[in-house]
């Protein structure tokens, strides 16, 4: 009987595995997910995922829900350690659209389970909700499920109220991608959909595709000159700088009444928690604003 011994780069991972303390909060199934939506909402709900991909950028990117150190880090979300994976033991996948050609390989361990809330044409967040609730009931945690929607439905009427003297004015969300092009985030973005239900128009009307339109150059800007700018990350390095000392950038009728909103990280393809992260940071911005006249 020939016995294969293991490769020494199968040993190093599963050190890597055993050395990291279990997740102690998993309900019922030990399950992993390759999207981070899915971590969102798994975390959300008090689910620990027993894997997830690109931790680190996570923490950084969306950061929240908080990740413990229990869970294994799989490395890039679209090229995951498929030997890591194995070697934590899911007993069930979560995947979604983002991520269908690495399907095969992933079902090659555990059941895969896929969800679609970013789809051209469909606003995203009932399909967040209906993904938590999914998600909720699979493993055991319906109340919590429906406990954290009522919870976010609650906390957008709270900031829509406080927004109300900010709601005649619309907002534009955008991230830049270099000193003279943005990206646009439209009605069918999960930005578009928090501003919708906090009471705020979306400066921009023109098509998105699910996610952001990219690129637009800064004259668009000039085009909604009524507009709070939300300025969401990542920003270019320098980027800042050298608008400050832009002449076209200054003289936009939004930056040089003071309506520039710089926002915290947000995970811009994110499930409920990042509608409501996105919710909180930009109330606080208009906020701590007051009203602004020009």
């Amino acid at each position: 009987m020939n016995l294969r011994l293991p490769t020494r780069r199968e040993t190093l991972a599963t050190l890597a595995v055993a050395a990291l303390p279990r997740p102690a909060h998993a309900v019922g199934l030990r399950v992993a997910t390759v999207d981070w939506s899915v971590l969102e909402t798994l975390l959300a709900l008090g689910a620990l995922p027993v894997a997830a991909p690109e931790l680190l950028q996570f923490r950084e990117v969306a950061v929240e829900p908080a990740v413990p150190a229990g869970v294994t880090d799989l490395g890039l979300r679209g090229t995951v350690n498929f030997e890591l994976l194995l070697l934590s033991r899911p007993e069930l996948i979560y995947s979604s659209s983002f991520y269908v050609s690495s399907e095969p390989r992933l079902a090659r361990i555990a059941p895969v389970e896929r969800f679609s809330i970013y789809v051209p044409g469909r606003p995203p967040y009932e399909p967040a909700a209906a993904m938590m609730r999914s998600i909720g009931a699979r493993l055991g945690r319906s109340n919590e499920a429906e406990r954290y929607i009522a919870e976010a439905e609650a906390e957008f009427a709270a900031l829509r109220e406080r927004l109300t003297p900010h709601a005649a004015r619309p907002v534009i969300p955008i991230n830049l991608g270099d000193p003279r092009h943005f990206r646009v985030f439209g009605a069918d973005s999960m930005f578009g959909e928090v501003l919708k239900r906090l009471g705020l128009a979306n400066a921009w009307s023109d098509d998105t595709s699910y996610s952001a339109m990219a690129p637009v150059g800064l004259e668009a800007l000039a085009r909604v000159p009524d507009a709070w700018i939300a300025l969401i990350p990542p920003v270019p390095p320098g980027a800042l700088e050298v608008l400050a000392g832009s002449t076209f950038w200054n003289a936009l009728p939004s930056v040089r009444a003071g309506r520039l909103l710089p926002l915290a990280s947000i995970n811009p393809y994110g499930g409920l928690p990042a509608a409501r992260r996105f919710a909180r940071l930009l109330a606080e911005a208009l906020l701590a604003k007051g009203p602004v006249h020009g």
